[in-house]
């Protein structure tokens, strides 16, 4: 229950997010359906560790609630034996969540991911509206004075063509017309009546001068507007599947290498080019020696040149620099953006383990936590469970970005929440199984006084 109450509020934020871009654009129902199927699946990383918390907190809470762990400890039954047969099924869950992560979700992110490009790349469904300009319609813009009740007969129709985008120079006004779609759905047609087109004549000898203008009256006339912008289509999932959230353990190990082999190619073509082009021999005798002018270089020697030639001289080196201070800039910005590739790609990689291993550890603090507050339902336990989940998110979170900016290696910044909940959990569960009261005031009350005392007598 407490999974899927969690998917449903994961659920309403993406559509809060993304309402922009699925409100007007008349999506057949099936489109939004998947999307919302594929985007359920990849709040599951998110949702179980949050589940597995609130869930174990809720069982032990209720069972503390009615006396039932008092219980069970009066008749020998440790704490550890209670909790035995739920941690065999934490097991269960953060294998499954582990399969999950590797196996299920690069494929779900690949059809999420795919939808949702080509479901924000559509246009907004073709609506004209009586009185105002639509410019939805590429190379044109259309303003129609009157929409009968019927929806297909106008009136006071102005269609400015701009498909030459030499700005207004073609106009068609009409008394009113039919408007239809294609058999196919894929042109929009207007049947005009009583009309005239206006055209600015461009394309003629010295019409900057002449100013040449083109009046012509019709009847009738038939215009078709292109209307497959506003028709999904589909992009080809291979696209996609080089993208590091789209891979699995085994084909993220082979893009890392792959990006270091090709970092380290980079590295030493560089290299190699600086040295080969920013060389200069010296003559030491009879011999000459290659020099590194990085090391030894003397500016005083362009006064060994004559007067005429140090500007150009000069001149090119000053060129040479720049160009070699272009080339560094390129060079380090390829080389930073591999290098973030790789730490994306690496993260991904952590990922895959740390949510396993999250489902696991929340469960350690879920569970002794229910034992010690005692309360049960969605009250007590939804408060405290989401202030853990909020903690623990919100460090994942800032470690990943840390990661992804080199700023800690990417198996410290994935790791580090699972660090900082594994003593937690063990803390509370050691409390749990001593009956420790740790959230009773009166206990924490003596303690004060208590230490007070022990004070005073020292003094």
């Amino acid at each position: 229950m407490t999974f899927f109450i969690a998917l449903f509020i994961l659920l309403m934020q993406f559509v809060w997010k993304y309402i922009d871009d699925l409100v007007g654009k008349g999506l057949e129902w099936y489109i939004i359906v998947k999307l919302m199927f594929y985007a359920l699946s990849t709040f599951v990383p998110l949702a179980l560790p949050l589940a597995i918390l609130l869930s174990s907190l809720m069982t032990f809470g209720n069972l503390g609630e009615h006396y039932e762990l008092v219980t069970m400890k009066a008749a020998g039954i440790s704490l550890s034996r209670v909790m035995r047969p739920l941690i065999i099924v934490s097991i269960f869950i953060s294998a499954f969540a582990f399969y999950f992560s590797n196996v299920v979700l690069p494929m779900v992110n690949l059809k999420f991911f795919s939808i949702l490009w080509d479901v924000r790349a559509k246009k907004l469904a073709f609506n004209l509206k009586e009185g105002v300009f639509y410019p939805g319609i590429e190379g044109f813009v259309i303003r129609i004075g009157k929409k009968e009740k019927d929806g297909n007969t106008i009136r006071d129709v102005m269609v400015y063509d701009h498909t030459k985008h030499l700005g207004n120079i073609s106009l068609t006004t009409a008394e009113w017309g039919k408007m239809e779609l294609s058999p196919d759905k894929k042109f929009l047609v207007f049947r005009l009546f009583n009309g005239t087109n206006y055209e600015e004549r461009v394309d003629l000898r010295n019409n900057e001068i002449s100013r040449p203008f083109q009046r012509t009256d019709f009847s009738e006339q038939y215009q078709m507007f292109d209307l497959s912008a506003f028709q999904l289509t589909r992009t080809d999932e291979s696209l996609f599947k080089k993208n590091y959230e789209m891979q699995n353990i085994s084909q993220l190990s082979n893009s890392i290498d792959s990006i270091r082999t090709q970092l380290a190619t980079d590295r030493k073509s560089y290299e190699l080019g600086f040295m080969n082009n920013f060389q200069f021999y010296t003559k030491t005798g009879k011999s000459k020696q290659r020099v590194n002018p990085v090391a030894k270089f003397n500016p005083s020697i362009i006064y060994n040149f004559k007067a005429e030639n140090r500007n150009n001289i000069l001149e090119t080196a000053l060129n040479a620099a720049k160009s070699a201070r272009e080339n560094l800039g390129n060079t380090k910005e390829s080389i930073y953006t591999k290098s973030k590739l790789i730490f994306k790609h690496q993260i991904v990689y952590h990922k895959k383990f740390a949510f396993s291993i999250a489902c696991f550890l929340l469960f350690f603090i879920g569970a002794p936590l229910g034992a010690i507050i005692r309360k049960g339902g969605l009250g007590m336990p939804a408060v405290i469970s989401t202030l853990f989940f909020i903690l623990f998110w919100v460090i994942s979170f800032a470690g990943e970005k840390y990661a992804a900016e080199g700023v800690v290696p990417p198996w410290q910044g994935i790791w580090f929440s699972s660090a900082v909940l594994m003593p937690i959990g063990i803390f509370l569960t050691i409390k749990a199984s001593n009956d420790a009261s740790l959230f009773d005031l009166d206990a924490w009350t003596n303690y004060i006084k208590k230490l007070f005392k022990v004070r005073e007598r020292r003094l």
